[in-house]
């Protein structure tokens, strides 16, 4: 088992966004801008794939941790 932290030091998101991040064609960008399958296809490629977990720890006005183990 292993644990990979990916951590930005960015905006954060707020609880609604969290809860919509890893749902197919969901995006924060403007129409016509990105698929929204990117995390996603991580999810299904981590969790479906390799059996693993992929999680997300956010703060408003701090950063986004992601972890994912497997």
């Amino acid at each position: 088992i292993f644990e990979i932290r990916i951590t930005d030091n960015g905006t954060g998101m707020s609880s609604a966004i969290k809860a919509k991040i890893f749902q197919p064609f969901f995006t924060t960008k403007p129409a016509g801008e990105g698929t929204g399958l990117g995390l996603s296809l991580a999810y299904d490629i981590i969790t479906k794939g390799h059996g693993g977990t992929i999680d997300v720890e956010s703060t408003e006005g701090q950063g986004t941790t992601f972890i994912i183990t497997i």
